[in-house]
């Protein structure tokens, strides 16, 4: 339901609620990693490998030598391996110190299962910058049972679901989107593409990228998997089924109606998202659905080749996934976790650290104008750029990230009123254990393989289906999981929900 980059959110949950006392690092602070012989961290993360990746490490070496006495490697894998990978690295007690980690990247089994350093007494003796950087919100809504096991990056802290269009075609048919304020004004809209513009398709849908499974999951908290929800707008901590909730209700009848009228792509049911871009950049798409933020419509438009415009239609919300979305961890095979959290701090405070590990060296893999916005180099873009790996969102302090000529001056105050706009989930902070329902969970995610991509994208009638998708979820055991999800919830409000600064 909700994509941060496009990955299933099943894959968001995994086993958790690790031991409190199950901390592989003792917690000794009794040396300075500094004034010890010099260390070479080592990190992994997902992403390509830009050709200048040495030239730029040893820059940032040269850096770090200064700081902390260090130096790291830095260890791309394609993001399609890396579970398996990182999975065989633990498996092997290979020696490594940093990793890229995400509530889709199996954060909470990892955790589980002891792979993360405990990062609590590290926080308090190496990490104030971080602390203070992030505020209690940030820190509480990533834990694991009331403790640290990685660090999240400050961009925004918050999702919201929106549209993304043909900047063209809203010019030329001076279409306002300030006046789109629910689901239901974009029907004239549609109507005139589908009238005007017979080569486009007003509206293109995905399996992963649906207006209703995008609206359900930025105006519920999902707690983890979807299969049982709380609904934020409540007031409580009671866990409900999302098929029988009004916002997912009402907009999956509003797909069907578009459906009907020919406003979506017929294929939606079955079309992949890179399927879906490939729409976009032929120039063939107005209008599709995405998780947003502020720049989201220039970050895309960068992306596809295609200029767009975009319309945010939920309030930002904080959940636990939010939180959860970009994190490093530290690794229990590293043999410096102090020196580790070191670096990580650097992360958060120093400048020319973060942009170094973003962009590469200037003069070489970018320019910077008089007011200190960047561009490629001449004859340079991001296709021939020897580095533009675009991992700049993983790590640490992106409120220190430069930015490009194409952004938003006011970019990171945006996001930082994004962040402070959003709804809170009252939830957030709560990690989802499935361990004792497992089979249920999986008998669940088969009969929601069966009903979503149909029922989101319109395909078929959901007064029909939505009952039939009920009663399956019923007989595979999705009242066991609500009673279980809903027990672990109430006992994570009583013993490790701290309240949270407005």
């Amino acid at each position: 339901m909700k994509r941060k980059p496009a990955f299933i959110l099943a894959m968001t949950f995994g086993l958790a609620f690790a031991l409190a006392g199950c901390n592989p690092w003792s917690g000794s602070t009794a040396h300075r990693p500094a004034e010890q012989s010099k260390y070479k961290l080592i990190m992994y993360y997902p992403g390509t490998t830009p050709k200048d990746l040495a030239l730029v490490q040893d820059a940032i070496n040269k850096r770090l030598t200064e700081k902390i006495n260090a130096a790291i490697e830095l260890k791309p894998i394609d993001w399609g391996a890396y579970n398996d990978k990182t999975n065989l690295m633990f498996t092997s007690n290979e020696k490594f110190d940093l990793m890229f980690t995400a509530a889709y990247l199996n954060f909470n089994a990892n955790v589980a299962k002891g792979q993360f350093v405990q990062l609590d007494a590290l926080l308090e003796k190496y990490g104030q910058g971080i602390i203070k950087t992030l505020g209690s919100n940030w820190i509480a809504g990533s834990q694991v049972n009331g403790h640290s096991y990685g660090v999240p990056t400050l961009k925004e802290f918050a999702g919201a679901a929106g549209l993304l269009f043909r900047k063209d075609l809203v010019d030329k048919y001076s279409i306002d989107l300030d006046r789109i304020h629910e689901l239901a004004d974009l029907t004239p809209i549609f109507r005139k593409i589908k009238e005007n513009e017979p080569d486009v398709t007003p509206l293109v849908q995905s399996e992963g990228l649906t207006v209703p499974g995008l609206v359900a999951g930025y105006t519920m908290d999902l707690l983890g998997d979807g299969l049982g929800v709380l609904d934020p707008a409540a007031g409580n901590l009671k866990v409900v089924n999302l098929l029988e909730t009004r916002p997912y209700t009402d907009a999956v009848k509003q797909m069907r109606n578009w459906y009907l009228e020919g406003f979506i792509n017929e294929d939606a049911a079955t079309l992949k998202d890179d399927q879906l871009y490939n729409i976009v950049r032929a120039g063939k798409a107005f209008a599709f659905a995405v998780t947003t933020k502020p720049g989201k419509d220039v970050e895309m438009s960068a992306q596809l080749g295609v200029e767009l415009v975009q319309r945010d239609i939920t309030r930002p919300q904080t959940t636990t996934g939010e939180a959860t979305g970009a994190m490093l961890a530290i690794s229990r095979t590293s043999a410096d976790p102090e020196r580790a959290m070191m670096f990580l701090d650097l992360l958060y405070t120093d400048k020319q650290l973060i942009n170094l590990l973003d962009f590469g060296i200037e003069g070489r893999h970018y320019i910077k104008d008089s007011n200190g916005m960047l561009s490629y180099p001449e004859g340079v873009d991001s296709q021939n750029s020897t580095y533009s790996p675009g991992t700049a969102w993983m790590f640490g302090n992106q409120m220190n990230a430069y930015l490009w000529r194409n952004e938003d001056r006011d970019k990171w105050a945006k996001f930082k009123a994004f962040n402070d706009s959003s709804v809170k989930s009252p939830a957030l902070g709560f990690m989802w254990d499935p361990t004792k329902v497992k089979n249920e969970v999986s008998a669940a995610f088969s009969v929601q393989k069966e009903f979503d991509g149909a029922i989101r994208t319109g395909t078929v009638d959901p007064d029909k289906y939505i009952p039939m998708y009920i009663e399956k979820l019923k007989a595979a055991g999705l009242g066991r999981i609500i009673a279980e999800k809903q027990k672990q919830l109430d006992a994570w409000a009583q013993s490790v929900r701290a309240p949270l600064n407005p």
